[in-house]
Order: C-alpha cells, then sequence, then structure tokens
C-alpha cells in the first residue's frame, strides 16, 4: 500500500478566474478508495489551492493518504505530501514530505533553484541539509503528476510510445517513464468511463513482482483524471478506484 500511496500522490466546477485550456485549477480536489481484494484498505485524497512563493502565483498541491479499519490495526498509515508548483512553467519551488507508514517516519522539505539545477533538502527528523545537483525541468513526486496530465500532445500519444521526466525522490533523481498501452472503457461508481491506460516502469523484485506491474487508467477527457490504479504485487493485487471528486476545471465525460 505505501507504493501505491507514493503514486497516487505518483470533478466539476469551473470558476471565474479558470484556466479553460488546462486539465486542473484551484479548487479541484479528489478521493481514492484503496482495496486489496474485498478488504477497504485506505483513502487518499489530492487537492489544489492557491500560493504565493517568492512573490510568484503558485498552486499548493497537498496529498493525504491514510489506512482505515482493519488495515489501520495491522499498518497504520498517515502521509502527507505537498508540492508548490509554477503556474506558468509546471515546475516545483517546494515540497513538503510527512509520513508515518507503521513507525517509518520522514518529515523532509525541498526548496528548488531551477537557475542552478540544484535542491535543498531539510531533514527535520534527523537535523540535517543537504543540497543535490538535478537535472533542468525535474519533478517532485506530487508535482509530477500534474506535469504530466498537462503534457503537450499526451492526447495524440502512440500506442507503446513513452513519456519520460526527471523525477527527485528520495535523494536521487531518477528518469520516471510512462508507456501508453491503449484506451479502454472501465465501469466506475459514476458511469462507464473512456480512458487512457499507461504503464509506469516501476523497479522489480521486493514489491512489485514486474517492471510493468502498475497500472493507471486517466479520463479521456481534459481533465486527464485517474480514475483506476491497479498495481500487482509479489503477493495479490492492490486497486485505487476514483471514490469522490469536485472542482474539475473540465467536464468530467460519463457515458451513461
Amino acid at each position: 500500500m505505501k507504493k501505491i500511496i507514493l503514486f497516487l500522490i505518483l470533478i466539476l466546477t469551473v470558476g471565474f478566474d479558470s484556466r479553460s485550456d488546462e486539465a486542473y485549477d484551484t479548487g479541484e480536489w479528489f478521493k481514492f478508495r484503496i482495496h486489496y481484494g474485498f478488504i477497504n484498505a485506505g483513502f487518499a485524497t489530492l487537492e489544489v489551492k492557491d500560493a504565493v512563493v517568492n512573490n510568484k502565483k503558485a498552486f499548493r498541491v497537498i496529498g493525504k493518504g491514510y489506512t482505515t479499519g482493519v488495515s489501520r490495526f495491522f499498518f497504520k498509515v498517515d502521509d502527507l505530501y505537498e508540492s508548490y508548483i509554477d503556474k506558468d512553467s509546471g515546475n516545483p519551488y517546494q515540497f513538503v514530505r510527512k509520513i508515518n507508514e507503521g513507525g517509518y517516519t520522514k518529515n523532509q522539505e525541498g526548496f528548488f533553484n531551477h537557475a542552478a539545477n540544484k535542491v535543498l533538502v531539510k531533514d527535520y527528523k534527523n537535523k540535517s541539509e543537504n543540497t543535490f545537483t538535478v537535472p533542468k525541468n525535474t519533478q517532485d513526486i506530487l508535482s509530477a503528476f500534474y506535469y504530466l496530465r498537462n503534457y503537450p500532445g499526451i492526447d495524440k500519444i502512440k500506442l507503446g510510445e513513452f513519456i519520460a521526466i526527471d523525477m527527485f525522490f528520495d535523494g536521487e533523481t531518477t528518469k520516471f517513464k510512462l508507456k501508453f498501452i491503449g484506451r479502454e472503457d472501465i465501469t466506475t461508481k459514476f458511469g462507464v468511463v473512456s480512458s487512457m491506460v499507461f504503464r509506469p516502469l516501476v523497479q522489480s523484485g521486493r514489491v512489485f513482482k514486474e517492471q510493468e506491474s502498475l497500472t493507471v487508467w486517466i479520463s479521456d477527457d481534459g481533465n486527464r483524471l485517474p480514475v483506476r490504479i491497479k498495481a500487482d504485487l509479489a503477493v495479490g493485487s492492490i486497486k485505487a478506484d476514483l471514490d469522490a471528486f469536485k472542482g474539475l476545471n473540465n467536464p468530467f465525460k460519463i457515458k451513461m
């Protein structure tokens, strides 16, 4: 579940100041229900707010993940991820990571200097600071999701093609890749949704069965909203389904 929450954290009103040509805007909020078989394991939410960073308008994206019920008894998860994203470039200014996963905790804050291709990470738990060199336009784990939703030409991607971006996480920069595997109509609690299907390339071995064990269904409309995520694990599988939403920047297309 820890990995799923990361990918999570890796619809229907439009405001007066809405960016009608963008996939998301201030006020968007949605929730996923995470389940392991018939067991309701937890929830994850993502919300977009306004912020100002260095006298520039920015988005403040807040991601939360938590276990519930029996799952919480066996493995308590309370995760908070935040990212402050430039409204024009889509690049992150700052990220926050406060997690508690079965007693494993982190409390970090990162500050990007894109002009110098650096990121300063402050570790409040260990009382340390480290500066890392990163490639141009590097994303954090949360900003990467929103950056990809507005990726140029994503609606025209061809079968088998990849989208690749640089993502900074846990002191390392990795090349995060998404492989487009086709389109599919899937049944959700809201109705049948036409979706674009992607497979993020993930490290196989300890958690996932193989490199392409994670599958993501994205609404094939202007929102490019994730409606389902499924991961085949070494034992069983975990699925996350869109459970609630509000404040989408574009109409959410549902086939009745």
